[in-house]
């Protein structure tokens, strides 16, 4: 398994956030299970893609990361830098850090060291280095495929999911969830000695049948009959959180664009993305009374002038 989330993604250590995104989505795309049913490797992959995402899209993660604190499963590591204690690169153990090691009660710190170099009291950490016991394996991780509803994802609504042993969990959806997502439930994998690994939840987002995801936003093609765009009208609209009322003006055109604030996916920030809806003027077929209405009645604009024509 890879332990660098830059070079799994591809990018540079100084990549900016817009990059980290952008090589996600593209790996993303070209590794999703549904596209490489037959290739369980691409599965492996699309897993560590979607750590380094997880890890690297987190600016505090991503900054302890950097600074050797933690791992790319944000476990905290144990460095001893890399020339000794306190040795190049990273920083090495400190007084300090031993102070809180069983709750700060009087720890000697000769005894711990002289313990992990073979010497102290009962051998210390197992008798030092190479001297002691493996710590004993964990339970594999498992693989869960979650299918979520489009307006559930824009809306985080809670998701129930069914383990392998049978139990279900309520799921929160995270800020910022986006198809693909992989969510990671400690400890409900399978069993082993040194206890169960971990279940890995990849969200597969759902289409609509007239909703479509434009990054953050909602977009929305709306209907709406000449009368309406003529005088003008208060029309109803769907969203991901139900019908509300929308204004339209008098004269407006087929093609214009209205913005509903807040009305779209959430982003990492809490913040939501925005509904953007564009009306669309249709016409009845064959109706001989609005014939008979524009009857000699012809609009002098040129409406294709801009395209040169």
């Amino acid at each position: 398994m890879a332990t660098d989330p830059y070079a799994t993604l591809g990018i540079s250590r100084d990549a900016s956030e817009k990059d980290v995104k952008s090589a996600y989505r593209r790996l993303a795309k070209e590794l999703h299970p549904d596209r490489n049913q037959d290739n369980p490797k691409a599965a492996e992959r699309f897993s560590e893609v979607t750590r380094a995402y997880d890890l690297l899209s987190d600016k505090d993660k991503r900054a302890r990361f950097d600074r050797g604190e933690i791992d790319i499963d944000g476990n905290p590591t144990m460095n001893f830098g890399g020339g000794g204690f306190g040795g190049g690169g990273q920083r090495g153990f400190r007084q300090e850090d031993f102070a809180n090691f069983g709750g700060g009660e009087g720890i000697d710190l000769g005894d711990i060291l002289g313990g992990m170099f073979g010497g102290g009291r009962g051998g210390g950490f197992g008798g030092g280095f190479g001297g002691g016991q493996r710590a004993a394996p964990r339970g594999r991780n498992t693989q869960y495929r979650l299918k979520v509803g489009f307006a559930d994802a824009a809306t985080r609504a809670p998701q129930r999911i069914t383990l392998g042993d049978g139990k279900t969990i309520d799921l929160k959806l995270p800020a910022g969830v986006e198809d693909g997502t992989q969510m990671r439930l400690a400890g409900k994998g399978e069993p082993g000695p040194g206890g169960a690994g971990d279940a890995l939840v990849t969200i597969a987002i759902e289409p609509h049948p007239f909703f479509t995801r434009d990054g953050d936003n909602v977009r929305l093609d709306l209907p709406v009959t000449l009368d309406e765009a003529v005088g003008g009208a208060k029309v109803k609209v769907p969203t991901v959180e139900g019908p509300v009322m929308l204004t339209v003006a008098p004269g407006t055109s087929s093609g214009r664009t209205l913005r509903l604030k807040g009305r779209g996916f959430s982003r990492k920030d809490g913040t939501r993305g925005d509904q953007l809806v564009t009306l669309q003027i249709t016409l009845p077929e064959s109706d001989a009374d609005l014939a008979a209405r524009l009857e000699g009645w012809r609009d002098s604009r040129n409406p294709r002038a801009k395209l040169g024509v």
